[in-house]
């Protein structure tokens, strides 16, 4: 994550319509939201949101309180980066001449990327990390023919016994 974007972990009601509510409000503020994952909790009637976006401490306190507003919003957390496990999940896709082959196998190898699909003209793989890892793999690619390529958004949990709690509405 670059170093003017803040993660938020949201506690929402589990139902349609949360979710539009949540981007009109980033919206309406003239916010950009460069990452958002959503799924369902241990609890079906919860979901969790993890949203990545861009500004300084006072837009990051002010996009919480804004939040926490919302009437399906159950807990709001400003996630603390050096407290944070943060994973991302790419698919890639790239066609491969076979003189080129071992030498992107070699690469996938170095970046600990799992191949999910091979033929004889592409390779398909999937890498799970943070997301300077996957656009260094990203950057790597460029050289070759990236055919495709999808990326989940940032998900993120506290470390240690750190929880997103409904209760108490910490980390």
């Amino acid at each position: 994550m670059k170093e003017d974007q803040f993660l938020i972990s949201i506690l929402v009601s589990n139902h349609f319509g949360v979710l539009a509510r949540i981007a009109s409000l980033f919206s309406k503020r003239g916010y950009n939201i460069d990452s958002l994952t959503v799924g369902e909790t241990a609890d079906c009637s919860l979901s969790r949101m993890t949203i990545v976006s861009t500004g300084d401490e006072y837009i990051r306190t002010q996009m919480a309180r804004q939040l926490e507003k919302l009437v399906d919003v159950k807990c709001v957390q400003v996630m603390n980066k050096s407290d944070t496990i943060v994973r991302e999940l790419l698919l890639l896709k790239v066609f491969v001449d076979k003189d080129k082959r071992s030498e992107i196998m070699r690469a996938f190898d170095v970046f600990r990327a799992k191949i999910v699909d091979l033929s004889p003209e592409s390779v398909s793989v999937e890498l799970t990390g943070e997301p300077d890892k996957l656009n260094a793999l990203i950057d790597y690619m460029r050289d070759y023919n990236i055919v495709e390529l999808s990326r989940t958004g940032v998900t993120a949990l506290g470390r240690n016994g750190y929880c997103l709690s409904e209760k108490d509405g910490s980390l």
